[in-house]
């Protein structure tokens, strides 16, 4: 394969990619934390939040099974921009919400939004992720290094988007903070359109739609693990923990419920942008350039059990609990903070491994494929998160937790090194 130190057009390729990526990723993490607190602050049951979040997960494993044959056959570039201009609309659309709709009508419509903001996002992802595979340089552990480089970026720039939409929700107010979105993403979809440089692949005439199931073993295994993974962190995630530290923080004012706002988001933005810069780490934290493949196989399965102790002890500490108290309150914060830590180097891991056991010519449809699984562990985990909540309070909700991480460590543990394959990096 050609050495992509040699083609500077790649790089540039590379970085436009990734800042494209940061502006969605941006909307995409404020548009949730405003759409989380503004439904709860109408009187949204935490399963009723849940559901606002369900089409966007289903959206995402419709989208990322097709996805990787779109892009296989009409180019990375055009999944790119399909995605960018899609959330465009998704955030105009959800501008269009009146509150004095019913409730049903309210959920109904956010649902189909969220969806379509689901089907934008995993566009984007899938893109960015599969130009890494073909535009990062071979030699000392560079796709480890840009992968990581790529996923942890683009993570903390999330977490800096809870911040800005309980920042937005508490000052401007939804209707304005969504067109405000609305308007600087446009504007950057329109500055990416025009300054895309070479480097990404147009596309191939002859790919097939089966072929985006894999028969790769470690494909296959890796892909199970995710689902565990993603659904073990989403079961708290998405409903549970931000409406448990709302309903601590605030006093039931208008002023204690901004304050509360602003201390949600600023833990979930604190929460991502830890993680993602664990994840932008990982390969110096891990020795990855002086390691082989074999090795960080087996270095997953001990990350993912080691991930699993965590949940597990906050169990414990909820059940020790009688309700509400601020030593619990602060073990919480101190406990996913470090879940936070470990769970990273498990997500940079497994970005790692899917473009490492992938070939060239077919890494769209096996990223595609893999973040289908990572969208359907996000679904259930989402799912989860407010029946778990509502059903069994925090102690339901992290056992369920340490459950799931203990089925992608063994799904992890069925991984295996592969021989060299010509088209693999």
């Amino acid at each position: 394969m050609t050495d992509h130190h040699a083609r500077p057009e790649g790089l540039s390729a590379y970085i436009a990619v990734t800042a494209a990526y940061w502006a969605f990723m941006l909307t995409d993490g404020a548009l949730r934390m405003l759409v989380l607190l503004h439904f709860h602050t109408l009187g949204f049951t935490p399963v009723q939040l849940a559901y606002l979040f369900v089409l966007y997960e289903i959206a995402g494993m419709v989208t990322n099974l097709s996805a990787g044959w779109i892009a296989a056959r009409f180019g990375l570039t055009s999944t790119l921009y399909a995605g960018l201009g899609l959330q465009v609309l998704a955030l105009m659309a959800l501008a269009q919400l009146d509150p004095r709709w019913a409730i049903g009508l309210s959920v109904s419509y956010v649902m189909v939004v969220q969806g379509a903001s689901g089907v934008a996002k995993d566009l984007a992802k899938m893109s960015s992720k599969s130009a890494v595979k073909l535009l990062a340089p071979e030699e000392g552990g560079g796709l480890f290094r840009w992968v990581a480089l790529l996923t942890g970026s683009k993570n903390a720039v999330k977490g800096l988007g809870f911040l800005l939409g309980a920042g937005l929700l508490a000052t401007l107010g939804f209707l304005w903070a969504v067109l405000g979105m609305a308007a600087v993403l446009a504007v950057i979809f329109v500055v990416v359109l025009s300054t895309m440089p070479p480097g990404l692949p147009k596309g191939r005439k002859g790919a097939t739609f089966a072929e985006v199931f894999s028969k790769s073993a470690n494909v296959n295994w890796l892909s199970a693990a995710r689902v565990f993974l993603f659904g073990a962190r989403d079961v708290w995630f998405v409903v549970g923990i931000p409406i448990y530290f709302y309903s601590v923080l605030s006093d039931g004012s208008d002023e204690g419920n901004r304050a509360a706002f602003f201390m949600v988001g600023t833990f979930m933005a604190l929460w991502i942008i830890l993680y993602g810069g664990v994840q932008a780490a990982a390969p110096r934290l891990l020795r990855a350039d002086r390691r082989p493949e074999a090795e960080l196989i087996g270095t997953a399965r001990g990350w993912a059990w080691a991930l699993a102790v965590v949940p597990a002890l906050l169990t414990v500490a909820a059940l020790m609990s009688s309700g509400p108290q601020p030593w619990l309150t602060v073990t919480l914060v101190a406990g996913l903070l470090a879940f936070g830590a470990v769970f990273a180097v498990n997500s940079s891991l497994h970005s790692y491994l899917i473009l490492a056991f992938t070939r060239a010519e077919r890494v769209t449809m096996d990223v595609g494929f893999y973040y289908m699984a990572n969208a359907g562990g996000r679904l259930l985990g989402t799912v989860l998160s407010g029946a778990t909540y509502q059903l069994g309070g925090l102690a339901l909700m992290l056992g369920v937790a340490a459950a799931m991480v203990a089925l992608s460590a063994f799904a992890a543990g069925q991984l295996h090194p592969e021989q060299p394959q010509e088209g693999r990096i």
